[in-house]
């Protein structure tokens, strides 16, 4: 009998103390697109936000809690990601939510609002920046605004020509493409730029010769490239049948890794806006990322995915300091988050009640000799202004 007793006892103990650890759990909602039309990047950035969650539990967790992910592929439509946030915020309560793509980031603004979910995705449109319009929402890469500003300066204070430097701008008709463009022609013109013109160019772009032809008419110095890498490659191999050379410059999700593969030697000379750092490249973090990748490189858009979990932590871990995990106080904790380095895999984040620009750095690379090569960190000024825009 009493061995018996001691054995319910310890069943009982066991169960109980498996009972508080699962109960100190905090429910963080991850929409991936791991199948449509983003998905060339989308599957990578998921991995990081997903591989960080799980060192990040093999490390205690966040102040205790266990961090449980419920990721949805939602194949890049916004509708299924409003339908499975819904399900995140009624069924399974979550305190925070990984997003991905503009168009899901976008149509879920005033629900995360509404329902006081910190929201982080890879969305990086200036105006999910500006708290009156976003409050809940972050990012923590320099917005498309702010990455085009600080492409167009440094090609502007490298110019050495008396004349006006020429720019044309390629894009997709998307809010993605659009974004930046209002803010980067405005900028363009501020510098001292003649813009010459601007073309469409869809993601799904399977040639982009009638657009080139008509640019090349206008002999540019400069081309801004704001699509994705599939479509980015289209452009470049077009551009070289038509023996169209100017300085090819991609924004952060068309100049990534793959770019070499797809584009081969037409990505040569190519420049790449980024906001993370490069995989191997020597800062703290990468150690970890790479003993969990076991050495296999990763494209940087997992590495701003295992950045953006990483502050996303940082913030709970502030509001658990508190006393109870919410929404709200997930939110006040980031806004008090000053220069915090993610392990150094992007510059010092940053965010405020009213601005929620995590920084102004933008990292410049080019590719040369099928490899990305380091060139600047352009640091712009935190304008009031430009909040926003």
């Amino acid at each position: 009998m009493k061995k018996l007793r001691f054995w319910l006892m310890l069943f009982i103990s066991i169960n109980l103390t498996f009972s508080i650890a699962w109960a100190k759990e905090i429910k963080i909602g991850v929409l991936s697109d791991l199948s449509g039309p983003t998905s060339a990047v989308g599957r990578s950035y998921a991995k990081g936000v997903m591989d960080c969650i799980k060192y990040l539990n093999s490390k205690g967790g966040i102040n205790g809690y266990k961090i449980k992910a419920i990721q949805v592929d939602y194949a890049y439509n916004a509708q299924q990601a409003i339908s499975a946030y819904k399900r995140f915020v009624k069924k399974e309560h979550i305190v925070a939510l990984q997003g991905w793509g503009t168009q899901d980031t976008e149509a879920l603004t005033r629900f995360v609002a509404r329902d006081k979910i910190p929201t982080f995705s890879a969305s990086y449109s200036a105006h999910l920046t500006n708290p009156k319009k976003a409050p809940f929402n972050f990012f923590i890469a320099a917005d498309y605004s702010t990455q085009l500003r600080a492409a167009l300066k440094f090609f502007k204070d490298n110019w050495k020509q008396k004349r006006a430097p020429r720019i044309a701008f390629i894009y997709p008709d998307h809010p993605y493409g659009l974004a930046p463009i209002p803010a980067a022609k405005n900028y363009a013109q501020k510098l001292g730029y003649e813009i010459v013109g601007e073309e469409n160019v869809s993601l799904k772009a399977i040639d982009a010769t009638t657009q080139l032809l008509s640019l090349k008419k206008k002999n540019p110095d400069y081309v801004w490239i704001g699509g994705t890498t599939p479509s980015t490659a289209v452009i470049l191999k077009d551009a070289k049948k038509l023996n169209f050379h100017p300085v090819f410059f991609v924004n952060i999700w068309g100049g990534d890794e793959n770019l070499i593969k797809l584009a081969g030697n037409t990505a040569e000379g190519v420049y790449s806006l980024q906001a993370a750092a490069i995989y191997g490249q020597d800062v703290p973090g990468m150690k970890i990322i790479k003993q969990i990748t076991q050495n296999k490189p990763q494209m940087t858009h997992y590495i701003r995915g295992f950045a953006s979990m990483l502050v996303m932590a940082k913030g709970i871990e502030m509001a658990a300091k508190e006393g109870k995990i919410s929404g709200p106080r997930i939110k006040q904790a980031l806004e008090n988050l000053r220069n915090f380095n993610p392990l150094g895999l992007t510059p010092p984040i940053s965010y405020f009640p009213d601005d929620h620009r995590p920084n102004m750095s933008v990292f410049i690379y080019k590719i040369e000799k099928g490899k990305f090569k380091f060139i600047q960190q352009v640091n712009l000024k935190r304008k009031k202004e430009w909040l926003g825009k």
